[in-house]
């Protein structure tokens, strides 16, 4: 190997794809007026929880929100518990401020980041008491399956950052990659499926039914969700 190939920085495979798409005035104001309040950035390295929000309670991680209806609504009816959203659209991150805002919700902070670079660099090991990834891109394609974000690594880097007892939620509308969620998570070292081995869960109360969902369904859809807890 040449030297300047020893040089050369590893290319990842990410995940997701920014997408093009303007913000609208309003995302643009709630990001510039609200920001200050709900924002979190990477420089700032990591996040002491504690400090911020006041308290030790439990805190939930859920990656890639879109547009964050579903993540406001959850830290609504759940006050006693703290929430962050990484979203790499400034679009949808804009949305949730302005949304969050203006119905008085303080328990979520937010960043618009690469959820790896956020989880390396910013979350404390063994301190989350849930990680959410809901509707992930499922790159349908066969040749683009190796960019879905649930892979062994994957799995293995939230594993570091729950605490024990601390559950991976997934869902997604695809049932292939429900499939391989399901492969990749069944195998996983360090989990346990609460439903029992190769057992889906019932969508819990607590995660809402997104209007993306409910496109889904009403187009025949089904929708599996998988819960996976850290047991070491």
């Amino acid at each position: 190997m040449s030297d300047t190939e020893q040089q050369r920085p590893h290319r990842t495979i990410r995940s997701f794809v920014v997408r093009a798409g303007r913000m609208t005035e309003g995302q643009e104001r709630a990001m510039k007026e609200n920001w200050p309040l709900y924002g979190l950035e990477l420089e700032d390295g990591m996040v002491d929880f504690k400090a911020l929000f006041g308290d030790d309670r439990p805190v939930t991680l859920e990656i890639g929100f879109g547009m964050g209806a579903s993540l406001v609504e959850m830290a609504r009816r759940s006050p006693e518990k703290g929430f962050i959203g990484i979203e790499v659209h400034p679009p949808g991150v804009g949305r949730l401020l302005a949304d969050a805002r203006a119905e008085g919700v303080d328990n979520i902070r937010v960043y618009c980041e690469d959820a790896i670079e956020v989880l390396a660099q910013c979350i404390p090991d063994g301190s989350l008491a849930g990680v959410q990834l809901f509707f992930p891109d499922p790159w349908h394609k066969k040749k683009h399956n190796k960019r879905r974000i649930v892979q062994p690594e994957f799995a293995q880097t939230i594993r570091q950052k729950l605490a024990i007892g601390g559950v991976f939620h997934m869902a997604t509308d695809w049932e292939p990659y429900s499939e391989h969620m399901m492969e990749v998570m069944s195998a996983a070292e360090g989990y346990q499926n609460q439903m029992g081995e190769g057992q889906f869960s019932p969508q819990p109360d607590f995660r809402p039914v997104t209007k993306f969902q409910k496109r889904g369904e009403k187009l025949g859809h089904g929708v599996w969700d998988l819960m996976f807890e850290r047991v070491n």
